[in-house]
């Protein structure tokens, strides 16, 4: 029997939500197991089969009455287990339940102020003294009508059934998003429907996931040999270190050097895992032929395409060299595939396409092996300390398997991205020397494809713009800018200028995610 069917656990159907990975990763947090599954291939017999203590619905861009575009699993209602409904989720207990659902008079998106109504071990430790919570909602609907045995728990000003509940049957629903951070005490809600109402223990941690995920690898691999494209950064090198645990020297890490890493970046790639970790590590120095593909290539989705069909090629080519090589291993992320696609096959909305899921030839000549694509980035951090990983490679910063391409808007030249190599390893160092690197989830140094006139000495200059994002996140779904003392940024301003021909002028990002993307392209 496998691990995931002796353990009691949380079943989550998907609905389509960009945030229903958020709920699983809330549930793993406070220490339980959950899986998720789309609401199309949902089961009543393996349901049955297996230890299940707890359903959530998920939130979703569809409304209740577009029928033909969702499946609702009736018979999921008579089981005896307790479900809890959230936003979308919400709306289609309610409905099937025999109550109603219609358009609101007033649509609610953001941060909203709900009231308590009456007592619910749902929201114990929910309210704050004046009875009264802020939650995050993102909804055009509404139940306007609750199911029979059901009552009112807490109501916001533009929706009276914001929290219901039918405590006899264990049946619960929410109109806002608790999984999301802008719902300060949603943790709160979601911890009293696993342990008061589902009444379920804590058994799951960083160690079961370890255990879990070199499970999986072993199954999906067999004898076959893997290779495993090797960045040096933190999602690949965990990658590496989980492949490495579970089959050994089967695994080869391919390490490709584009021309678009950070300064020196390709020597403690090679130095870390070839030299200490002992990894079978090939390294291939492919500069001359990005920068030929890449010449006059301006378009962003253009850069990623062109970047990670050459990836797959290159990794192709020296996998020819290597008898029976199956399966290519990447550092695949959850942010980056809600934002290339959708996960489960809903009409979630496409961001952007990451390197690692867009760049992908339909016919690739490997199976792909993605042990993370379900984790966030500090999820993967924990993950790498339990795999006894340096936590120099651990906390380092975010950067994207397209490097400096997508960090230098319009056309990529030599010169460029020598400019920009150093002008990101003056920023990157002062972090360091204040302390400040670890306070940040991701900084870098982009160019602007404009150039502005500048004084220095006596003589006019007409050069680069260099731009400087750091921010603050917890997983990348978010983020807010890091607010720097006016001292830092002029030393950093200074250091930049003052060492690195070619750039007259430092402009800080101050915009958030949302309504902007982390990296620039």
């Amino acid at each position: 029997m496998s691990l995931s069917n002796k353990l009691s656990k949380i079943l989550i159907i998907d609905f389509g939500s960009q945030f229903t990975q958020l709920i699983a990763r809330r549930i793993r947090e406070l220490g339980v197991f959950s899986e998720i599954v789309s609401h199309k291939k949902v089961n009543i017999k393996n349901i049955l089969q297996e230890n299940i203590s707890g359903i959530i619905l998920s939130g979703g861009p569809l409304n209740v009455y577009q029928n033909n575009k969702f499946k609702f699993e009736k018979k999921i209602l008579k089981l005896g287990i307790p479900i809890l409904g959230i936003c979308f989720g919400h709306q289609i207990l309610s409905k099937e339940l025999g109550g109603s659902v219609k358009k609101s008079n007033y649509r609610e998106f953001g941060l909203a102020t709900i009231t308590k109504i009456s007592n619910s071990i749902l929201t114990k430790d929910f309210f704050n003294k004046n009875n009264v919570s802020n939650v995050w909602m993102s909804h055009a609907d509404q139940v306007s009508k609750m199911p029979t045995g059901f009552k009112i728990v807490a109501s916001t000003k533009n929706s009276k059934l914001t929290i219901i509940e039918n405590s006899k049957t264990n049946f619960y629903g929410v109109q806002f998003h608790p999984e999301v951070t802008h719902t300060p005490k949603g943790k709160i809600l979601l911890r009293n429907f696993l342990f008061l109402i589902c009444k379920m223990k804590k058994n799951w941690s960083s160690r079961d996931q370890k255990l879990k995920l070199i499970n999986e690898i072993k199954q999906q691999v067999g004898e076959n040999k893997v290779i495993c494209g090797l960045s040096g950064g933190v999602d690949s090198s965990v990658v590496a270190q989980l492949l490495s645990k579970a089959i050994g020297k089967k695994l080869t890490c391919i390490f490709v050097n584009n021309g678009l890493l950070r300064k020196n970046e390709e020597f403690q790639v090679v130095n870390t895992f070839k030299k200490k970790l002992k990894m079978n590590l090939i390294y291939v120095n492919a500069e001359k032929e990005f920068i030929k593909k890449l010449t006059n290539v301006s378009d962003p989705e253009k850069k990623r395409k062109i970047i990670g069909n050459l990836f797959i090629k290159i990794f192709e080519r020296y996998a020819r060299k290597i008898k029976n090589v199956k399966f290519l291993a990447q550092g695949t992320l959850y942010p980056d595939l809600i934002e290339s696609k959708s996960v489960t096959g809903s009409q979630s909305s496409k961001i952007k396409s990451h390197h690692n899921v867009g760049g992908l030839p339909k016919r690739m000549k490997l199976k792909l092996v993605e042990p993370l694509k379900f984790l966030f980035k500090d999820e993967v951090r924990k993950l790498g300390l339990e795999l006894n990983l340096s936590s120099d490679i651990i906390s380092r910063h975010p950067f994207p398997g397209p490097g400096l391409a997508i960090r230098m808007p319009g056309i990529i030249t030599n010169e460029k991205i020598k400019i920009l190599k150093e002008a990101d390893y003056y920023f990157v160092k002062a972090l360091r020397d204040h302390d400040l690197y670890h306070k940040i989830w991701q900084a870098y140094a982009a160019l602007l494809p404009v150039k502005t006139v500048g004084v220095m000495g006596d003589n006019r200059t007409y050069e680069h713009i260099c731009l400087l994002r750091a921010i603050t996140s917890e997983d990348g779904m978010t983020a807010d800018f890091y607010d720097f003392p006016k001292g830092f940024m002029q030393l950093v301003s200074n250091q930049i200028i003052n060492n690195i021909s070619g750039i007259n002028r430092v402009v800080y990002d101050v915009t958030s995610k949302p309504p902007s993307t982390i990296e620039l392209e």
